[in-house]
This record gives C-alpha cells, sequence and structure tokens, in this order.
C-alpha cells in the first residue's frame, strides 16, 4: 500500500513539476477594484475551463489594496499561448488594461520543487 501511495505522490510531483506557472501582478486605480472585480467574476470559470488551465486564483496584496495578482497553472506554454491568443483573453484583457493605475508584471516560471 504504501509503494503505490509514494509512486502516486511520485507521479503527481512530476506532473507539477513540468506545469507552467503564470502569475500575473496588477495595480489598479483605486476607483476601478470593484469594475475589474466584476470582470474577474464574469470571466474566472470560463479562463479556467480554458484547455490547459489546471489552477486559478485571484489574490490581493496584503498591504496595498489595490494590487491583484492571478496565479495560475498551464499545463504547457502552447496552452497559455493559445488562451492569450484566444477572443476570451482578448476581450478580457482590453476591459481590464484600461482600469490600471501602473503597467502589469507578468512571471512564468517551472516549479523546482516541492517539499
Amino acid at each position: 500500500m504504501l509503494a503505490v501511495h509514494n509512486s502516486l505522490l511520485k507521479a503527481h510531483n512530476s506532473q507539477l513539476q513540468k506545469m507552467l506557472i503564470r502569475i500575473v501582478r496588477m495595480t489598479f486605480q483605486e476607483d476601478k477594484i470593484e469594475d475589474f472585480l466584476e470582470i474577474f467574476n464574469r470571466s474566472k470559470h470560463l479562463i479556467r475551463g480554458f484547455e490547459g488551465c489546471q489552477h486559478l486564483e485571484l489574490l490581493r496584496d496584503k498591504n496595498a489594496h489595490n494590487i491583484m495578482l492571478t496565479y495560475s497553472y498551464w499545463l504547457s506554454e502552447e496552452h497559455l499561448n493559445a488562451y492569450r491568443d484566444s477572443e476570451l483573453f482578448k476581450t478580457t484583457w482590453a476591459a481590464t488594461k484600461v482600469l490600471f493605475l501602473d503597467k502589469p508584471v507578468a512571471f512564468s516560471s517551472e516549479r523546482v520543487e516541492v517539499i
């Protein structure tokens, strides 16, 4: 039983390490935060359901109320790029970017190790 558990855990960790992790940090105009939350709430299930998206979170900076981050897992860079080329992304991003106070910062990362 323990050998099966260890085998499954190893396979799970291997899959996690291959995923692309995308973090996008966005700073919004103070009076546009609710507008962004409405956009996110309308599109979050569509984004999460997009082929290749395995996880999606919306985070808020603990000390700066107008800074939000999206944290998502993608099966591959190709899946992320397919999303970024989609009408869903184009329309969502067009509505979102006009709400920014500062330029967004995006990171694509890969997991090195899970402890």
